[in-house]
């Protein structure tokens, strides 16, 4: 399936284990910079009580959510532990620094 890829800003826009918050028309994304210099991108909302992720604590491949500590996979989107639940995880390319995601998966998925 062709994807329709949306800029979104550049790499240097996320801090070093930092994220950022994009918001589309179907729900809010949350961008995640690693200190490997990954980026991942998954719905900003924990699968515990919504939690906004994208102000939570960046470790490795995941991310503590900031209200009640859940631990989120960057990679798979799902609750790490004895949690349990998950969150859509979103294509995201990096071409020299310039991020893109891919809206037509964020669309099809919302629509489900």
């Amino acid at each position: 399936m062709d994807m329709n890829w949306y800029p979104i800003g550049d790499i240097s826009d996320i801090p070093l284990l930092g994220a950022r918050c994009v918001k589309t028309p179907q729900m809010k994304i949350a961008v995640f910079r690693t200190d490997e210099h990954e980026v991942h991108a998954i719905e900003n909302r924990c699968p515990h009580k919504g939690g906004p992720l994208s102000e939570g604590i960046v470790h490795g491949t995941s991310v503590t959510c900031p209200l009640h500590n859940w631990v989120i996979s960057l990679e798979t989107g799902r609750a790490l532990g004895a949690d349990e639940g998950e969150v859509r995880v979103i294509p995201i390319r990096n071409e020299d620094g310039k991020l893109f995601i891919a809206l037509e998966n964020v669309m099809l998925e919302a629509a489900e």
